[in-house]
């Protein structure tokens, strides 16, 4: 078995306006780097409308195809707020970036693939439940995760998140359930503005661990060693995804972290050998952010042989 490559063309038509730093030229840096590797390739389907109400309310996922529509005819963008927008392809590349997760989370439990990574766009973990917003339209990696409980009788799912920036979407939807854990490695301040130390969900199934603008391999290598893994094990999942954004590099221009691609081979390594103790080493990794092209590639490309290798 090897690692699956899940993606879809459709995630290049979502396109925000000139100068966005989540533009297209992202996912095609991606799949150029990650394609060179033994994956198995599967094509994304749309997420159905029940796996999208299980993370989201009735009103976020009605609404993202209705308001391009009532919109269409009266400009090229729709801005949703001041850093998420909508054009004409963009409820398609969402319904598949969600939809991709469900073949992801399948395959790994059915023994067809060892562990899978989601090359979708747009990115999802600023998505709340009630809300899109920071670039994110749906919940990637929750729409997996609910999934899992429905389709495989899972209890007991885990999310952890290396992006720069705080996923409060993922956190919104899992803070309230025991069965539920996040863990995030994220610059503090930056937007979103959450994920402070102190915010631990309704029985401690929230793990921040906010680091300050500077921070390189070592604070982010001590956070993961010191609390996230050991935490994560405790916890003992039935499964894992992994928000994988690849921001924090030292060369991405919205954050101010000094990471390199050996560190998120490093975590993936790390995330993975705790996957094989608890969880038969159940993994799917659905990509979020990263914004310097060069460093985005290299990075993915480092991470998803990681997978290769777990």
């Amino acid at each position: 078995m090897t690692t699956a490559l899940v993606t879809h063309a459709a995630c290049f038509r979502h396109e925000p306006p000139p100068g966005h730093p989540e533009r297209p030229e992202r996912l095609a840096a991606v799949l150029e780097s990650v394609r060179k590797l033994d994956v198995i390739e599967r094509e994304a389907p749309r997420a159905p409308a029940e796996a999208l109400r299980r993370p989201h309310s009735d009103e976020l996922v009605d609404s993202v195809p209705r308001i391009w529509n009532e919109q269409a005819a009266k400009a090229q963008y729709l801005a949703l707020d001041a850093d998420t927008f909508m054009s004409a392809g963009s409820a398609e590349a969402a319904l598949r970036a969600a939809g991709a997760v469900i073949p992801a989370v399948d395959g790994v439990i059915g023994g067809k693939f060892r562990n899978a990574f989601c090359a979708v766009r747009p990115p999802g973990h600023h998505a709340e439940r009630n809300r899109a917003m920071g670039f994110c339209l749906f919940n990637n990696v929750a729409v997996g995760a609910f999934h899992a409980r429905v389709a495989h009788r899972l209890t007991r799912i885990a999310v952890v998140d290396f992006d720069v920036h705080h996923g409060n979407g993922t956190q919104d939807i899992f803070s309230d359930d025991p069965n539920l854990f996040y863990a995030s490695t994220h610059q503090m301040p930056l937007y979103p503005g959450t994920g402070f130390a102190g915010e631990r969900g309704v029985s401690n199934n929230v793990l921040n661990c906010p680091l300050p603008q500077g921070s390189g391999s070592a604070e982010f290598g001590a956070a993961y060693r010191d609390s996230v893994l050991p935490a994560l094990e405790q916890f003992a999942p039935e499964f894992i995804f992994i928000s994988a954004g690849f921001d924090a590099h030292r060369a991405d221009p919205l954050a101010n972290l000094n990471l390199q691609e050996d560190d998120f081979a490093w975590v993936t390594r790390e995330i993975c050998a705790v996957a094989k103790r608890v969880c038969g080493g159940r993994v799917v990794s659905s990509l979020e952010g990263g914004y310097d092209l060069d460093a985005l590639a290299a990075s993915a490309a480092a991470h998803v042989q990681a997978l290769i290798e777990a």
